[in-house]
């Protein structure tokens, strides 16, 4: 980056003192800075890992924490960017006849990150932990059963049986990790100095700070662009703004939609804004005021979806009622919960409340962690309030609310971002709303019922009408609260050739320059 000599700095900022801060900040951008690519690619990432074993835990639910993982953890199988499945170390992999087991085959070639070869049972190491250990993910997947290696072949029976079980494989709680590294160091060993047989391998981390990772030469799939990558953390957008805008990263995610539309147009600077398959929601639990279904409609019903949609999310976002987005298998577009201030104001009433005798409740989110997250929280706040909902906002960190939401110690309302890579609607609606996942606020009931026999329909459609089903039960009875579907706001300097992914993953290895 090019350098500013001191007396140059205090020439700059003396002539733009009289201009004010807009023309100073013209003054400070470089266009070479913004412009220009070295050997390493450098992003400003709004989440940093909590640990390092990417299989347990609060870290193993984070779709966040996808970005990182797979850069230094393979998974069984690769998703494109269109979330179709790929070859990856498992280059062949398919259901049986009567989908009652799945069968991989393992890569050759592939090898660990000192060297030595990822075999079969190597996988099959990784399954067996997958479903005897990886809590809080271990209750999805200990349907994988009776694993057995058979040449460079691994299989295994999947009961009972789950519908998107191939799908998983690509995600939350599937990354390989060395069994003969991992029991040689054990867990403390793990995560001082992880391992995998990613593309990249760690060269430096600072908790809370930074990652610097250097590429791995022996990877199966080839060299990437960069030799070296860093992920600097910055949970708060304004940092994230500054480092892309001062030319310190090349890349940056999720900050406010006016920065957004600033950004992309600087020189040197591009930006793209593509739907996820993210979706904004409120979690509500069954406890307390909670438990009224007048409560949780008059919540609902108050809310105008399309107006934040429009005003505070500048329409790069989809209102939506359901826990299922466009993309996503299953989507009911009939089942609707309208924005109607007077049908709340009625509910409210019938359970005592109104404007002068508000129900209260507390109402926790993130701030800056996704575009206008907090901004959208207040507007549902305000919006309450004009029926007779007082919400009280409690700031936290998205790993806070992970830690509470394994705990089930949630508040009443829980603005959360919903990620789904698989697009299925078990892993959304049957994640989200069965009292035994690690994912739920909302406890038993016919919600557990209705969805415990569509996790073993194997007739596809079938399950597509019971989860259609289960979606307008679950939309009529406000057991949760839908808000719209996630645009993610991306912006890096225009010498990047960069590929937006479905799922909203920033994945080094496949960046490269134009």
């Amino acid at each position: 980056m090019p350098s500013i000599k001191r007396r140059d700095f205090l020439k700059a900022t003396t002539a733009a003192a009289a201009l004010g801060a807009p023309a100073l900040q013209a003054l400070l951008w470089s266009k070479e800075a913004a412009a220009q690519l070295g050997d390493t690619l450098t992003i400003a990432y709004n989440v940093s890992p909590p640990s390092w074993d990417p299989n347990t835990g609060p870290s193993s639910v984070s779709p966040g924490l996808t970005s990182i993982y797979r850069t230094l953890f393979d998974p069984y199988v690769v998703q494109r960017e269109d979330l179709s499945l790929a070859p990856g170390v498992c280059d062949q992999f398919a259901w049986n006849g009567d989908k009652s087991a799945i069968t991989m085959h393992v890569r050759k070639g592939v090898t660990w990150q000192d060297g030595r070869p990822l075999t079969p049972a190597d996988v099959a190491w990784n399954l067996n932990r997958l479903s005897t250990f990886a809590a809080p993910l271990q209750s999805i997947f200990a349907s994988i059963k009776n694993i057995k290696v058979a040449g460079d072949s691994v299989s295994f029976d999947v009961t009972p049986w789950r519908a998107n079980m191939l799908e998983r494989l690509t995600f939350l709680g599937c990354y390989l990790i060395p069994p003969h590294y991992y029991e040689k160091v054990g867990k403390e060993g793990f995560e001082k100095a992880p391992m995998g047989s990613g593309p990249y391998q760690i060269e430096q981390f600072e908790r809370g700070s930074f990652l610097r990772l250097r590429a791995y030469k022996g990877y199966w799939g080839g060299a990437p662009a960069f030799d070296t990558v860093v992920f600097k953390f910055a949970t708060d957008a304004a940092t994230r703004i500054a480092e892309i805008e001062r030319g310190s990263s090349d890349l940056t995610v999720d900050m406010p939609w006016e920065e957004f539309d600033r950004l992309k147009t600087r020189p040197g600077l591009t930006g793209v804004a593509h739907p996820t398959t993210d979706i904004a929601m409120i979690f509500l639990h069954n406890l307390g005021v909670m438990a009224d279904p007048n409560v949780r409609k008059a919540a609902v019903h108050a809310i105008d979806k399309k107006l934040i949609c429009d005003r505070i999310q500048r329409g790069y976002a989809k209102p939506i009622d359901t826990l299922l987005a466009p993309e996503y298998k299953g989507y009911d577009a009939s089942i609707t919960t309208p924005y109607d201030p007077k049908l709340a104001t009625e509910l409210l009433a019938k359970s005592g409340f109104s404007r002068d005798k508000p129900v209260e409740i507390t109402i926790q989110t993130t701030r800056g962690y996704k575009p206008k997250d907090y901004e959208t929280v207040q507007a549902i706040v305000e919006m309450w309030r004009r029926v007779g909902i007082k919400a009280n906002i409690e700031v936290y960190e998205i790993a806070k609310h992970f830690e509470l939401r394994t705990q089930h110690k949630l508040a009443p309302a829980a603005f959360y971002n919903w990620g789904n890579s698989t697009a299925d609607p078990e892993s959304s609606l049957g994640s989200a709303m069965f009292s035994k996942s690690p994912h739920t606020s909302w406890k038993g009931g016919e919600v557990d019922a209705a969805l415990s026999a569509l996790f073993i329909e194997k007739d596809e459609a079938k399950r597509m009408a019971g989860y259609k089903a289960a979606n307008r039960m679950i939309a009529e009875n406000a057991y949760i609260l839908p808000l719209f579907q996630f645009f993610q706001p991306v912006v890096y300097k225009s010498a990047l050739n960069y590929k937006p992914h479905l799922a909203g993953f920033v994945l080094p290895y496949s960046i490269g320059r134009k």
